[in-house]
């Protein structure tokens, strides 16, 4: 059921869900969280097919914030979401025009769950410092993703600069099945005697620079990021760690299949498929505990090292 609320307030708003409730049994019971999306108007309906589907796993309220444009005449335009049109959860889209385009406190507190933890994300747009915005200063988590940034890299270095404990990005969440194929690859060698990393994958993607520093963070060698030449497109190619006693390779050459090679040991293939935004998500709305693995991994990070350009780039820190 989607009910459209054209020219209203957040009062009206509230009353309109909590008639719905009386009127078809709609209930919030069982919401764990509020997540809210701050996005632009007409960018809203990935975030909010992405979210819908995570709510199965996790059964939310979610609050959209789309600016539609702040030269319009002030007012609030509202859509209510419910039954199938939701998933597991309630969906308020909140269109702000005027002087109700920024993104406010005050426009969601009316509507926020009671006692329920929330959870800001910026699928797109991320702000210069996530916490210190409106509605990132109430949440308890913020979900950026720089990968949808103009510049990925420097919105990853603002990131860094801005770091907050509770602060995340999608980029990050993306390399999940990379860290755990490669963090069971540690369990079998001696980390000390890798002498050097490399990374291949695109070079406009923040994920490879992360999975670089996590991997310099972990095994305290010289970690060179190297562009793709193959062009596969945004992502990660594979990883090689160089020891004394031969190569491990993990190798990515398609969508989902890689190839681990290890000194030894007969080539193994690995499902590693590229993760959808719904996978992403949910996996973030699983901790509300800061991700302190994140914030130590952005301490590797130095701006001088970033990839600025689409070209062949071999960076060593």
């Amino acid at each position: 059921m989607i009910v459209d609320l054209p020219d209203t307030t957040t009062s009206k708003i509230s009353k309109k869900i909590t008639s719905l409730r009386e009127q078809g049994g709609v209930i919030a019971l069982g919401r764990v969280l509020t997540l809210v999306v701050v996005t632009t108007s007409g960018l809203e309906e990935e975030a909010i097919e992405a979210a819908n589907d995570a709510s199965r796993e996790h059964p939310c309220r979610i609050i959209v914030l789309a600016d539609a444009g702040a030269h319009a005449p002030t007012r609030l335009d509202a859509q209510i979401r419910v039954g199938g049109d939701a998933g597991a959860s309630e969906v308020i889209v909140l269109r702000g025009y005027g002087e109700l385009a920024k993104e406010s406190e005050s426009l969601v507190a009316a509507l926020l769950l009671p006692d329920a933890p929330i959870v800001a994300w910026w699928p797109h747009g991320a702000p210069e410092n996530a916490c210190e915005t409106s509605i990132g200063r109430i949440a308890h988590r913020r979900i950026t993703d720089s990968a949808n940034e103009p510049d990925p890299a420097a919105a990853l270095a603002r990131i860094r600069e801005t770091y907050r404990a509770g602060d995340t990005d999608l980029a990050w969440t993306r390399l999940t099945n990379w860290r755990i194929q490669l963090a069971a690859v540690f369990d079998q060698v001696d980390a000390r005697s890798v002498t050097a990393i490399e990374v291949e994958g695109a070079s406009d993607s923040p994920s490879t620079i992360l999975l670089a520093a996590w991997l310099h963070r972990a095994l305290d060698a010289p970690v060179t990021i190297v562009a793709d030449p193959a062009g596969i497109g945004t992502g990660i190619h594979g990883v090689r760690l160089s020891r004394p006693g031969g190569d491990i390779q993990l190798v990515r050459s398609g969508l989902s299949i890689a190839e681990l090679t290890q000194p030894g040991q007969p080539d193994q293939r690995i499902t590693l498929p590229r993760r959808s935004l719904r996978d992403c998500l949910a996996e973030e709305l699983r901790r509300l505990d800061p991700d302190e693995v994140f914030g130590d991994v952005l301490q590797h990070l130095q701006r001088e090292i970033l990839p600025k350009s689409l070209e062949l780039l071999s960076l060593e820190f």
